[in-house]
């Protein structure tokens, strides 16, 4: 996971932990998430979409090479170039919603 506001991350990332994820992160920027996907590889990344800097792109692209599904978390997606490979979500991000792109990776990761 990587997000930020230290707040939403601990929120999102104690939200996972009671669905039943092992939770690596949060991350608060790309170097760090970087860091920590090089000792684990994630099944699937939950990126803030408005990390300072920007610095997210090549976050994204690069687990997206190496087959990781990527959810993208924003406020606002207003500057998000329409042709996308990532799942979009909107904060503040129900538990259903959440579970509802989950559910198909645990499944699939779980055979």
């Amino acid at each position: 996971m990587v997000e930020d506001s230290l707040d939403v991350g601990e929120a999102l990332k104690e939200l996972l932990i009671l669905l039943g994820a092992s939770v690596i992160g949060p991350a608060a920027s790309t170097a760090e998430a970087q860091n920590l996907i090089a000792q684990c590889l994630p099944d699937v990344a939950l990126v803030d979409f408005h990390l300072r800097g920007g610095e997210q792109s090549s976050l994204v692209t690069s687990l997206r090479e190496q087959g990781v599904r990527v959810i993208m978390l924003s406020g606002s997606f207003e500057s998000l170039a329409p042709a996308t490979s990532v799942t979009l979500l909107e904060k503040p991000v129900s538990e259903a919603m959440l579970l509802a792109h989950l559910r198909p990776i645990a499944r699939k990761n779980a055979i």
